[in-house]
């Protein structure tokens, strides 16, 4: 949801809808960085865990600009539907890296 409102808002600030998809999934990445750590996945801080989780959320990043820019290129999907048609999959996907790899020395 933050992620959500904070593209909302990059476009109401007339930001490019690529970029700001970019950079509403940025948003909802660092709030999720210490959900995630601490609740979801009840893992240390370390500097492995931190290089890992910024990796994975950019390529969640990127995946999420490209995955909006066909949505709105390719099939005509309005921003705001390729964004939530996007977020999903890309959700799901970082989801599962971290439980597998950016989170994998749990307590």
């Amino acid at each position: 949801m933050i992620s959500f409102v904070a593209y909302r808002l990059l476009l109401a600030l007339a930001t490019p809808y690529v970029i700001a998809a970019a950079l509403g999934f940025s948003v909802g990445a660092v709030n999720g960085y210490v959900f995630n750590r601490r609740w979801t996945f009840a893992a240390r801080d370390s500097a492995r865990a931190r290089l890992v989780y910024v990796v994975v959320q950019a390529a969640g990043a990127a995946s999420t600009s490209l995955l909006v820019l066909l949505f709105v290129s390719g099939f005509g999907v309005d921003k705001v539907g390729a964004y939530v048609a996007a977020i999903p999959a890309v959700t799901v996907c970082t989801f599962m890296a971290n439980r597998l790899w950016t989170f994998a020395d749990r307590n």
